[in-house]
């Protein structure tokens, strides 16, 4: 992967509709060099897929936590959070607890009646995000001139 192709990713990551022709003048291809590079990292898995990101207040899921869990059952345990609606981020950790998960609700009760659902499975402790002060940040950072060269 070169710095063009961070480049790509780079302006991909932040608007992933941009049109191949726009894409191209951006990093300095021609349309079609640009798409063969594209489609060179989507069959290397370097971009695994494109996705939406929904503003989740504007369709009734406003609440958040993170949630320590320890159990003994994870078979049991994973599959309530792959069918459950409101788990929308699950890991595997390591430390006193087996996962952590991100659960987005409705409200504060909602995110109260997941834990008395998931109390069967073990034990585990709530944070409730109260704001999220800094924007995700991109995997690829800005490709200016001066860092360019530091990808490489």
């Amino acid at each position: 992967m070169d710095s063009t192709d961070k480049q790509i990713l780079f302006h991909l990551q932040g608007q992933a509709r941009i049109s191949m022709t726009e894409l191209g003048k951006s990093v300095g291809l021609s349309q079609p060099a640009v798409t063969e590079r594209v489609k060179r990292m989507e069959e290397k898995g370097i971009i695994s897929e494109y996705r939406t990101i929904i503003s989740p207040e504007k369709i009734g899921r406003s609440s958040a936590a993170y949630m320590l869990f320890r159990t003994r059952d994870c078979y049991g345990f994973l599959d309530f959070c792959r069918d459950h609606p409101d788990v929308v981020e699950c890991y595997r950790i390591s430390g006193e607890h087996n996962y952590l998960l991100k659960i987005m609700s409705d409200s504060t009760q909602g995110l109260e009646a997941f834990g008395i659902e998931s109390d069967k499975y073990g034990t585990y402790t709530t944070l409730i995000v109260m704001s999220s002060p800094i924007e995700p940040k991109f995997l690829i950072p800005s490709l200016d001139e001066t860092n360019v060269n530091l990808l490489d």
